[in-house]
């Protein structure tokens, strides 16, 4: 009404007040809620073709920045978890939190010299997941157009991934296995992480100090390069070497130190790509199979994209949507270098949105399509892209593969 009302005085008034009022309003809400409430926030944040920029600035704040627990509160959840206070278990405990996020919030400490990350999970998180994605059902459902049974298993997918990462002994296992895995790709640092420390809803592990990648400012081309290059390795040599990739490729997982490297802190949400998925998945980005029509459709039913109750106007219409996104999706997988600072590639993707965002035939078909498996690498890959644009970095898109022959095989 406030909006409205000055629009009458000034005709002129564009929406970006109403949008910045409206954002600040949602996320206030859903930083109290935490969760998966604020973790959907979160995720929004990195679709920046999505939302009004007003919208992406707000939610990121869900990356590092929320509302903590109380003094108490903390006290109470370590007897809890150990049976006893922090000041039993840490020669000394900063009660104040250092970061708070979407489903927990982090501790300074020290023990036996060591100064130490303890990173805490908001009480009930995990048990509020399933109700809340109940909520969240019947509105995706009716965006996306999704119809009957079916569409549970992309439901049952979000579900899954988003009550492992609630469990941070999974977490502890999960970061254990990368660490060893990755540690030698040159200009990536992990933390040490401390079992005796740690539980299932307590994770400890070594303090590092850096800066989060939303907030680094590279001095030179040079070395947002480095940074950028260190990132692509990193996910390139999950997905190729271990067939199991970090699948939360946000700011807030992420530091760089000094020394001008990169630091993976947050494991939490790992996906395991199937072979029967890894295979047609990167086949039909392999730019040689763009021009070879069945290849591309055999690639497109192995991945469910196509399905058997499907008209011929239907599977038309997909064959050509999908070859029209890969084309353009996939081009930094066909190039030797690749510049993520290029706005134009960016407003070809947003065009390209935009353009099936209002598709009236989209809109009357069966939305149920996809393996499950697509939610979680696409958000992967955007959410790199998105960080590398940011970065503006410049990539040579196939440097990982010398690393690929120290493939540690996850345990």
């Amino acid at each position: 009404m406030k909006y409205y009302g000055e629009k009458m005085v000034n005709p002129d008034l564009d929406k970006e007040k109403l949008n910045q009022a409206n954002a600040e309003d949602i996320y206030d809400s859903l930083k109290e809620l935490k969760g998966s409430a604020l973790k959907a926030a979160q995720m929004l944040s990195m679709e920046k073709n999505f939302l009004p920029s007003a919208y992406v600035e707000k939610f990121s704040l869900a990356q590092f920045s929320v509302p903590p627990l109380s003094g108490p509160l903390v006290q109470k959840t370590f007897l809890k978890a150990f049976g006893k206070f922090p000041a039993e278990l840490f020669d000394t405990f900063n009660e104040e939190s250092v970061n708070a996020a979407s489903i927990g919030q982090v501790h300074k400490a020290s023990k036996d010299g060591k100064t130490l990350a303890v990173k805490i999970q908001y009480p009930g998180v995990a048990d509020s997941i399933g109700s809340d994605l109940a909520l969240v059902k019947p509105i995706a459902m009716k965006m996306f157009n999704m119809k009957g049974a079916d569409s549970e298993r992309y439901f049952q997918e979000v579900e899954t991934k988003l009550k492992e990462e609630t469990d941070y002994l999974l977490e502890l296992a999960q970061s254990k296995e990368i660490t060893q895995a990755c540690k030698h790709i040159p200009n990536l640092k992990f933390p040490n992480y401390y079992e005796e420390l740690s539980n299932d809803r307590i994770l400890t592990m070594d303090w590092m100090d850096g800066v989060h990648l939303s907030q680094f400012k590279p001095t030179s081309q040079v070395e947002a390069d480095k940074i950028g290059q260190s990132l692509w390795n990193f996910y390139m040599f999950q997905m190729h070497g271990l067939k199991k990739v970090h699948a939360d490729p946000h700011p807030g997982n992420f530091l760089v130190n000094n020394e001008g490297n990169l630091i993976a802190i947050d494991f939490g949400c790992m996906k395991i790509i199937p072979e029967d998925f890894y295979g047609p998945y990167f086949e039909l980005a392999n730019a040689a199979n763009f021009s070879n029509k069945d290849a591309l459709n055999k690639a497109l039913w192995e991945l469910e994209i196509l399905r058997e109750d499907d008209s011929e106007a239907e599977i038309k219409f997909f064959s050509e949507l999908f070859s029209s996104m890969l084309e353009l999706f996939t081009r930094p997988l066909n190039a030797e270098n690749f510049d993520f600072g290029d706005v134009a590639f960016f407003n070809e993707i947003a065009a390209l949105g935009e353009k099936y965002a209002k598709s009236s035939e989209l809109r009357k078909m069966n939305g149920n399509r996809g393996s499950k498996h697509f939610l979680y690498i696409n958000r992967t890959f955007f959410g790199l892209y998105s960080l590398l644009h940011d970065l503006k970095a410049k990539i040579e898109v196939n440097a990982f593969k010398q690393y690929l022959n120290e493939v540690h095989q996850p345990v």
